[in-house]
């Protein structure tokens, strides 16, 4: 009878959620969310003006590259006085913030004359996607390591993930690449070679995002979709098992916390299943995850660039090494702000997303 009354009392206990949504926590959640609102602006600004002052105060010649190696110097002070290079550094930096916020223009590229927004528009989305995915074999991979070796602690399971993840850290994610189209592609012939997002002879319709795998489910193009799937494998399997070691060093960390905690361990005397267990030790594991991974999705909006090189992805991070290279300072100076502001959005989000779901996390 006391172990019943005991499970009952446990079962009428208010869920996290539940009991974090209180008339309290919702005043004090919102005074936490418009301090940091107010603070979006100023922080908005601060990523604005160092993306351009980062990218402006580096040694280099953008007219001579774009005029030419053969270029007279004529030519070449022609062309820095066309791009606005001849202006002092202030001058040009209240021309950029004045287009941008009577007009939202980040510039023109130097090469494509493109509006750099343009460009933001054509290739952020395929990283994002590409993003998404990895994320998703690296939480499932991860997590599922991190608690295997969480629950089997010091024990053969455990002794595996540890080996995982050691392996894993120390191949570089390029290498890691190249491998899996040497091993998958060119000895199995199971996936299609690294071609990009679609085959070469492949050309989406009615492109709205031009994430091609995105773009074909939403218009139906199932064929064209199946491929888009099959040539996304390669690149999201070599960022997903890249990363998926962090997340299981990080679940397996913070899991077997949960497992020693009084929590579990009161749960377990009450004879309530493993999987049940499981639950509150999750619960208990979910806050750092969370952090991990949003922290790990804006970083990736620029980390992801080898990667998508090796698979001529042609994404964002992609692109940005190409205009690196060619000193187009407009668009490198908007890939800098765009991924910063990103960053920022991202952290925003998660600072709320921890309150919400951990409401013993301080406020102040």
């Amino acid at each position: 009878m006391r172990s019943v009354a005991l499970r009952f009392e446990v079962a009428a206990l208010p869920t996290p959620l539940q009991s974090s949504i209180s008339p309290d926590f919702v005043r004090h959640f919102s005074l936490f969310a418009a301090k940091r609102l107010a603070f979006v602006p100023a922080a908005v600004l601060i990523v604005i003006t160092l993306s351009f002052f980062i990218v402006n105060l580096v040694p280099s010649d953008a007219a001579r590259e774009k005029a030419g190696g053969l270029a007279s110097d004529a030519d070449v002070a022609a062309v820095k006085h066309q791009l606005g290079l001849d202006q002092d550094i202030w001058h040009r930096y209240a021309d950029f913030m004045s287009n941008l916020l009577t007009h939202g223009s980040l510039g023109r590229s130097y090469y494509s004359d493109r509006p750099v927004w343009q460009d933001v528009w054509l290739f952020l989305p395929s990283t994002i996607e590409l993003i998404v995915l990895s994320l998703i074999i690296a939480t499932v991979v991860g997590v599922g390591a991190g608690t295997i070796g969480a629950h089997f602690k010091n024990r053969f399971p455990d002794f595996v993930v540890r080996a995982f993840v050691t392996i894993t850290q120390a191949i570089p994610d390029f290498f890691l690449g190249l491998l899996l189209i040497f091993l998958i592609f060119y000895k199995a012939g199971w996936l299609p070679a690294p071609t990009g997002q679609n085959g070469l002879l492949e050309f989406p319709e009615h492109p709205i995002t031009h994430a091609v795998l995105f773009d074909s489910i939403v218009n139906g193009q199932w064929r064209l979709a199946r491929s888009a799937f099959s040539h996304a494998v390669l690149p999201a399997l070599t960022l997903g098992i890249f990363y998926s070691a962090y997340f299981a060093k990080t679940a397996r960390s913070v899991i077997g916390t949960a497992f020693d905690s009084y929590q579990v361990e009161f749960a377990r005397s009450l004879g309530l299943p493993d999987r049940q267990v499981l639950g509150y030790a999750f619960r208990q594991a979910r806050t750092p995850i969370i952090t991990y991974g949003s922290i790990l999705f804006a970083a990736l909006i620029g980390g992801a660039a080898i990667v998508e090189t090796v698979f001529a992805w042609g994404g964002y991070g992609q692109f940005a090494i190409e205009r690196i290279l060619h000193l187009d300072i407009p668009e490198v100076q908007g890939f800098i702000m765009v991924a910063g502001l990103f960053t920022l959005i991202i952290f925003l989000v998660l600072d709320l997303l921890v309150i919400f779901l951990d409401p013993r996390v301080s406020i102040g």
